[in-house]
């Protein structure tokens, strides 16, 4: 096992994985946390993270005959982006830089099975089941239980040589693998950055995160409109945050991704509001076609730069461009577009 695992490592770097750890599936240390953030109401309107009843912090509960799980991860930070630059600019739209290209779920769920095919070759069959950000995994949990980081305050992983630029894959496996030493302290210190960077206070102490002020939450995972209190906040970020990682000292060590499927597509990384918000949702399914983007759909992307539009300086041609979506059918887009209206003609 010892000999296989150290194979899986190389094979899996060969992929296109920057790291590679394996843990058990004893996740107990975990279950308590968990349940406290639900009691909360921190996960909002996410009711999937109420349901399976056990499986999520019980792997062999959800995959029967689990015994280890392979984490693995993926850089994702394009070079190049124009980060602050964007933020700085209200009349372009921020997109979380996780999203500018092709969906990662596809992404490592391909390499994750390809790393699979090279086991049974070396092997024969076993049993496994393969995940990215998909289904009752607690993703995170296993990541620091595997060595590749430490769950940080702002809740994200990260990996003290490479920050937190990357994403996340599993494979459950009935393979009784040699375990890598888990990650048991965090080294956040007296870092207080990413809770005093949060535009809507969202991360409300260090390591809870009340899912219902996030931007993430707000701009891709709620399909309701937007409170009203977090409007201005938001900026003209439309699609996610990234500004907790921003402002984390540990990404002076991140390394930008080589994979070219995670470079921008359409000039996202840049775009202006008033093009984006022109698209029709022929345009939008076009041009966000095996993109994450399109999951949000066309409606919640206009909701979502409307806001970005009401926060942008005023412009007589932001106006028309909202004056000519009054009557678009959503009447959720319907009040973000006359909120807007209100916050350009007030100015």
């Amino acid at each position: 096992m010892k000999n296989l695992t150290n194979k899986i490592k190389t094979w899996g770097q060969e992929l296109g994985f920057q790291q590679i750890g394996i843990t058990d599936t004893d996740l107990s240390k975990y279950e308590p946390a968990f349940h406290a953030w639900l009691a909360k109401g921190f996960h909002g309107s996410m009711s999937y993270m109420e349901k399976h009843g056990n499986k999520r912090y019980q792997p062999a509960a959800l995959i029967p005959n689990t015994v280890r799980i392979i984490s693995v991860r993926m850089n994702y930070l394009p070079p190049d982006t124009s980060l602050v630059e964007v933020l700085k600019d209200k009349n372009k739209g921020y997109i979380s830089r996780y999203a500018l290209g092709r969906d990662y779920h596809r992404v490592l769920r391909q390499r994750l099975e390809q790393l699979t095919v090279k086991i049974r070759e070396e092997i024969g069959a076993f049993g496994y089941r393969v995940f990215c950000d998909s289904a009752p995994v607690l993703e995170k949990a296993l990541a620091e239980k595997a060595g590749l980081g430490w769950i940080g305050k702002h809740t994200n992983i990260i990996n003290s040589k490479a920050g937190s630029w990357f994403f996340l894959g599993e494979i459950y496996t009935d393979l009784p693998l040699t375990t890598d030493a888990p990650i048991t302290k965090s080294h956040c210190g007296s870092c207080t950055a990413c809770i005093t960077i949060c535009p809507t206070q969202a991360i409300v102490g260090p390591y809870q995160l009340d899912a219902r002020r996030c931007i993430s939450y707000l701009t891709i995972e709620s399909k309701a409109a937007i409170p009203l209190e977090f409007r201005p906040l938001i900026g003209n970020r439309i699609y996610g945050c990234d500004d907790c990682q921003l402002v984390c000292p540990w990404n002076k060590f991140a390394k930008y991704t080589t994979e070219t499927d995670f470079h921008p597509r359409h000039q996202l990384h840049v775009p202006q509001l008033i093009d984006l918000f022109a698209w029709s949702e022929a345009d939008f399914l076009r041009y966000t076609e095996g993109s994450a983007i399109r999951r949000i759909g066309h409606i919640s992307w206009l909701r979502n730069i409307a806001v970005a539009l009401g926060n942008a300086p005023s412009n007589h041609l932001i106006v028309q461009a909202l004056q000519a979506r009054l009557t678009h059918p959503s009447s959720l887009v319907q009040e973000h577009v006359q909120w807007a209206l209100e916050q350009q003609l007030s100015c």
